[in-house]
This record gives structure tokens, sequence and C-alpha cells, in this order.
């Protein structure tokens, strides 16, 4: 019994180290930048339970996906994409959007 303990113990904390523990299953939400905007705009997700945010960039250029509401900050190269697991939200409003291109790349997340 001593013999698995010891490497459990340093998986777990290898894991938590490196960020790749696994988070809470739940669904998985797309939004994409186009032409410098958000699709879509709105999006809707189940307030009190988490999920993933798919976030990916069809333009050519980088984008830099930001949320000051959920604390998310990553720039996504353009053809590439970005996921990030959202522990799950009270219901509300949360503003998402383009760095890059504010006055055209916004969007909300409506947890309902």
């Amino acid at each position: 019994m001593r013999t698995f303990t010891i490497p459990v113990a340093i998986l777990f904390a290898a894991a938590l180290w490196a960020g790749t523990w696994p988070a809470a299953a739940g669904e998985s939400y797309l939004v994409v930048f186009t032409d410098n905007r958000l699709d879509p705009a709105e999006l809707h997700v189940p307030a009190g339970a988490p999920f993933e945010l798919v976030v990916r960039n069809a333009d050519a250029t980088p984008e830099e996906f930001e949320s000051h509401d959920l604390d998310l900050e990553k720039v996504i190269p353009g053809g590439t994409e970005a996921r990030f697991d959202i522990d799950a939200l009270e219901p509300g409003r949360y503003e998402i959007f383009g760095e890059f291109h504010p006055d055209t790349a916004q969007g909300v997340i409506v947890a309902d």
C-alpha cells in the first residue's frame, strides 16, 4: 500500500503545479473571432454549472481574448483556439471582448 501512496501524491502535486488537473465535467461552448467580431455576441450558459469555453480565432491575425469579469486574458494567434475551464457562474452577464479590436470584438456570456 505504501508504494502507491508516494507516486500518487507526486502525480497529484505535478498535475497541480502544471495546471493540468482536469476541471469538473461540464458542457463545452464555442465563441469565434471572425472579421474582428465575436460570434455569437451573446452566449447563454447555465448558471451554477462549470463549463469549458473554447475561443477560436478564425482571423489571420492574432487577437487577445479578455474578460475582466471572469479574470481571463490570452493572446490567440490567427487560425488557432484556446480553451478555458470556467467555474460555475452566478446568474448574470459577464463581458468578453477582443483587446486588439475592442470597438467591434465585443460580447457577453449570460449565465441563466
